[in-house]
């Protein structure tokens, strides 16, 4: 799976913004060419402010993260924001165990659903250049983040704050 085919699947997601971080933006030299992926509720601006439910990066930020080797000739990675249940449902532990099983992942390879290296105790995975194993899933979980962003943003709408899942 290429990242231009991620990117058009989102892109053909209703309510959707895509930011891809460039100079010209005025993001960060380390984040340009990376891309987050946010829910707009009809009607709305986008909010790049407020947290993605998922992002697109190709580059290792130094200091930060770089347990994924992302500055390897074509390699990306997606992020996937599934909450807390799925995490849980597809690494078989709690995301906030991440730590006690850190060192149980391979961060850098390629085609297998991991836990995000920094965020995963907020209930987020990453995949390494999505192939053949994953492609799928990585369709399905982007789609599922959706409704988790839109779920999220009805809940904040009704009560005024906004919870994870």
């Amino acid at each position: 799976m290429l990242e231009v085919e991620i990117l058009a699947f989102v892109g053909s997601l209703e309510n959707i913004a895509v930011l891809t971080a460039s100079e010209e933006g005025g993001a960060p030299e380390v984040a340009w060419g990376d891309s987050f992926f946010y829910y707009v509720p009809p009607g709305e601006e986008p909010n790049y402010q407020q947290q993605p439910f998922a992002t697109l990066v190709c580059s290792d930020y130094p200091g930060f993260d770089v347990e994924s080797q992302l500055d390897r000739p074509g390699i990306f990675r997606v992020n996937i924001a599934v909450g807390r249940d799925r995490y849980r449902h597809l690494l078989g532990h709690v995301a906030a165990d991440h730590q006690q099983h850190h060192a149980d992942y391979d961060y850098a390879r390629a085609d297998v659903i991991v836990p995000h290296p920094v965020y995963a105790e907020q209930g987020w995975v990453s995949i390494v250049n999505p192939g053949p194993r994953t492609a799928a899933q990585v369709l399905d979980l982007l789609g599922y983040a959706l409704e988790l962003a839109t779920d999220r943003d009805k809940r904040r709408q009704r009560t005024g704050s906004d919870s994870q899942d």
